[in-house]
């Protein structure tokens, strides 16, 4: 936990890697929304949809004060999605961090047809206890992470079917870095970078990965290849060890 005091340098980071970042692809302008952390409303995530509406796309927020329990998710995170989906005529990205992006996940499998794609930012998507929050997410939501259906929490490990991307930090301080890797075949891929849990939508590698996959046409979907110049940014990871499409190789769920 101690780790994540550079999220503030993250921030910084971000801030001085404007100018590299600006020569990254122009959107677009299909519409994005971006969700939240527990316990962090949309503020948190000013930086990076600020980010993004400058590279042309159409930006919203969650639009909701905070992410609500699981058994709450449907009927209101669907709703914003169809809300935006309706008002643009396409198919949405959503862009989640942390509990955002298990959110962003079980939105896009209920609702496919109105989403684009799916980036993940240090979401436990295998283990929604393997996190130091869990307790307090328990308590503020009213959800017991041990009272999901059987079904429902394997269900979660699977990407939905739509392309997935799910961004992690070996040393993230806040979610256990494996827990964050998608081990399903088909569209998917998990990216890492160095940073913390707390700074990364304003990591400046991840804000280059998010940025490089939105990028990308609608269904011409290719796996994430790190820039040569920039490697040291992102470390390579085994897929033997964590599944899934890593940095362009072939998926090797395991």
């Amino acid at each position: 936990m101690a780790l994540e005091g550079r999220a503030a340098l993250e921030g910084a980071l971000g801030l001085l890697s404007s100018p590299l970042l600006t020569r990254l692809p122009k959107g677009d302008g299909h519409p994005i929304i971006v969700l939240p952390p527990f316990g962090a409303a949309d503020q948190f995530t000013v930086g990076l949809r600020r980010f993004l509406g400058n590279r042309g796309y159409d930006v919203h927020p969650w639009g909701h004060p905070e992410v609500l329990g699981l058994h709450r998710l449907v009927h209101v995170a669907a709703d914003r999605v169809h809300e935006v989906s309706d008002e643009r005529g396409q198919p949405v990205t959503l862009i989640g961090h942390s509990l955002g992006g298990v959110y962003a996940r079980e939105v896009a499998r209920f609702t496919p047809e109105r989403v684009r794609f799916v980036v993940t930012l240090g979401s436990p998507i295998n283990d929604l206890k393997a996190n130091h929050v869990w307790p307090m997410f328990e308590a503020a939501s009213g959800t017991r992470v041990s009272s999901l259906p059987a079904d429902f929490a394997a269900r979660m490990a699977e990407a939905p079917p739509v392309p997935t991307t799910s961004i992690f930090s070996k040393s993230d301080g806040v979610v256990a870095w494996r827990s964050c890797l998608d081990r399903s075949t088909g569209p998917v891929e998990n990216v890492e970078v160095v940073g913390s849990h707390i700074g990364l939508p304003s990591n400046p590698m991840a804000i280059y990965v998010v940025a490089d996959r939105l990028a990308q046409p609608i269904h011409e979907w290719q796996p994430f290849h790190r820039p040569g110049t920039r490697r040291p940014g992102f470390p390579r990871p085994n897929p033997k060890a964590t599944g899934g499409a890593a940095d362009g190789e072939e998926n090797g769920a395991g």
